[in-house]
């Protein structure tokens, strides 16, 4: 799907063109064979980079071919309860700027119904607030999580399976915000250094902000990655405390019941046996037994073994 729109300074909304024009933003989606040639054909984007942008295991970069600037970068976004990335491409000629990614970004929707103040022939601009957009969902996903943790850290006691199992999406989610930030990283930095785009001092400032925001993000994912160990490892000693109790409980009983069971056996044979002719022996066989399991129970206690 390729759609063109533009916007200048004066105009107050953003108008969807039927063909290209210079100062256009081409928004492209999951393109087909023959939409990468005509957009070959119309703006002399390479094919290749342009099949690159579709590829789901695609990996942040930055690359320059014909004058056009190319940004690959990633985008969160949340598909079937899954928190992943998509990868988008940023394209930057000297009068387009075209978006291309194989997944629908909902953020673009805020560009398409212009609830953001931008104009498509101020194309630097409007890449910076692609990326402001970009970051901002990052941190949306990453609070997401952090109220999850909060919430285990502070009853750690109370953790089960299922959350076990979150904590492993989280990390996957985490490795792959890092994974797909890390790159970013070196991406803006190769910009502020006025190696491929005119930044004027205010943009300087938005890249700066953007490269701050970045690391910030990355900074927060390491620490949500190490409390996601800590509490693993909580929870895991937490079993095995558990676990050892259980343990220690069990050979205790096993210990004590099997004083009974020993007499119970001894008094159970068909010999003679002493005391057979007392009228109370049952009583006192019972109480003696009562006695020692008692002691036994009060040796394993003052031991701290029980």
């Amino acid at each position: 799907m390729i759609e063109i729109y533009k916007k200048t300074i004066k105009d107050k909304n953003l108008i969807k063109r039927r063909d290209f024009s210079r100062g256009s933003w081409i928004y492209v989606e999951d393109p087909t064979a023959e939409e990468i040639n005509k957009l070959h054909k119309i703006c002399h984007l390479d094919k290749t980079l342009l099949k690159d942008a579709i590829d789901p295991f695609e990996v942040p970069r930055l690359e320059v071919e014909n004058s056009i600037v190319y940004v690959f970068t990633s985008v969160a976004y949340k598909d079937n309860e899954r928190v992943t990335t998509a990868p988008l491409l940023v394209a930057i000629g000297e009068d387009f700027i075209c978006t291309v990614s194989q997944k629908p970004l909902p953020f673009f929707i805020k560009f398409k119904e212009g609830k953001l103040d931008f104009s498509t022939t101020q194309k630097t601009k409007l890449f910076i607030q692609i990326f402001l957009q970009i970051n901002i969902l990052f941190n949306q996903y990453l609070t997401e999580i952090n109220r999850q943790l909060r919430r285990v850290i502070i009853s750690p006691e109370k953790i089960k399976e299922k959350d076990i199992l979150q904590f492993v999406s989280f990390e996957e989610t985490l490795n792959t915000f890092l994974s797909d930030l890390n790159p970013t990283i070196y991406i803006l930095r190769n910009l502020l250094a006025k190696k491929y785009l005119k930044l004027y001092k205010e943009d300087e400032d938005l890249v700066e902000d953007i490269l701050v925001s970045t690391e910030q993000i990355i900074e927060t994912c390491d620490s949500n990655l190490k409390s996601i160990v800590n509490i693993r490892e909580a929870y895991s000693t937490i079993v095995t405390n558990n676990l050892n109790r259980v343990i220690k409980i069990l050979t205790v009983l096993t210990i004590i019941l099997t004083i009974p069971t020993i007499i119970a056996s001894i008094y159970g044979m068909n010999v003679r046996l002493p005391l057979e002719s007392d009228p109370f022996v049952f009583w006192k066989i019972l109480g003696g037994t009562f006695a020692l399991s008692l002691i036994i129970l009060l040796i394993f206690m003052k031991k701290d073994w029980l």
